[in-house]
């Protein structure tokens, strides 16, 4: 009896030590994570109310407009994977998103006013718009309700209307569990599945984990990061609330005159496809690339997309050719990729 009472005094005595290293492990990545999104931004009180933004660079005006679990952070980093030097990049963090509140109207099309409004104070004239996932929306908006403003227009796996086959979440249990933490802004439990349990979370941001596993290890750190970048979650998810019921509608596309091009992917999990294609036929002189694979995320194709994203502002005259842009407008085509050149 006394041996068995002495070994469950080690196994309780090892729980709570092990338990103490997990509490101070996630003490120490939260806090930090939360210093992360203290710092670095600024708030511009806007003729709309305060917004929440960040630059980086100088040259060419260039909007960045986030995802579902961003803020301006992610609008950063999405860029940096997308352009090289030569942009002063502006990232607002959209509504309900880090420090940017909650108006009573908070559709796509007050976002893109939200937008404009950040612009003028910033004494932008003019900007290429590059929207992300659910920001594509709002990009949208921006083009149409403030079209001499915009002077290219960039939709990357556009969260956005479908007629017959709406964007949604992927419907396994795994994705409908993160659903609910998500939206619960449960920081621990968001922390703890990047240890036990990443395949979830990867499968939830839109990418089939097999994706990832045959990816370069550049590449599935970049997930990694884009995953540990939703931290902290109870900061980011009264925006992803928004983002999560969106009273989507057809716009009239074809009063679209802004160059666009719209980049998706076949084993995009929140199929993102069906608004791409819709979204592309709808816009005069649009032009959209769809890859084979990787997911949401566009993983394994960032070199790719940033060489496409030069060819596509070179070819339009928003900013010099450099070598890479010229490549990828003229050389021979990935064969994990489609382009397509929409109605004129």
């Amino acid at each position: 009896m006394r041996r068995f009472g002495w070994i469950l005094s080690v196994i309780c005595t090892g729980a709570v030590i092990a338990g103490g290293f997990v509490l101070a492990s996630y003490s120490e990545e939260i806090s930090s994570a939360r210093s992360a999104v203290e710092t670095g931004s600024q708030i511009a009180d806007t003729a709309v109310g305060p917004i929440e933004y960040a630059e980086r660079g100088d040259g060419i005006p260039l909007l960045s407009i986030h995802g579902a679990g961003g803020g301006w952070d992610q609008g950063l980093t999405n860029i940096a994977d997308l352009v090289g030097k030569g942009f002063r990049v502006i990232a607002p963090s959209r509504f309900g998103y880090l420090e940017t509140p909650i108006p009573s109207d908070a559709s796509p099309a007050a976002q893109a006013d939200a937008h404009m409004a950040l612009l003028s104070a910033l004494n932008v004239d003019k900007a290429v718009v590059v929207g992300v996932s659910a920001g594509a929306r709002s990009a949208i908006e921006m083009a149409l309700r403030h079209p001499d403003k915009v002077s290219a227009l960039i939709l990357i796996v556009p969260g956005t209307y479908a007629p017959e086959s709406p964007v949604t979440v992927e419907d396994s249990r795994g994705s409908a569990f993160a659903f609910w933490l998500v939206n619960s802004g449960a920081d621990f439990t968001w922390w703890a599945m990047e240890k036990i349990a990443p395949s979830v979370l990867i499968r939830f941001l839109g990418v089939p984990p097999a994706v990832v596993d045959a990816a370069s290890e550049q590449e599935r750190g970049r997930v990694t990061a884009i995953i540990r970048g939703v931290e902290p979650l109870s900061r980011r998810f009264p925006g992803i609330n928004i983002d999560s019921a969106p009273n989507l509608h057809r716009l009239p596309l074809d009063n679209i005159s802004t160059p666009t091009l719209i980049v998706s992917a076949r084993d995009d999990l929140f199929n993102t496809l069906p608004a791409a294609k819709f979204a592309a036929n709808g816009i005069p002189n649009a032009k959209l690339v769809v890859y084979d694979s990787g997911g949401h995320l566009l993983v394994g194709h960032q070199e790719e997309v940033r060489e496409l994203v030069g060819a596509f502002l070179a070819g339009i005259g928003v900013a010099p050719a450099s070598e890479a842009a010229i490549r990828a407008s003229d050389g021979p085509k990935s064969p994990d990729r489609t382009v397509s050149a929409t109605r004129s």
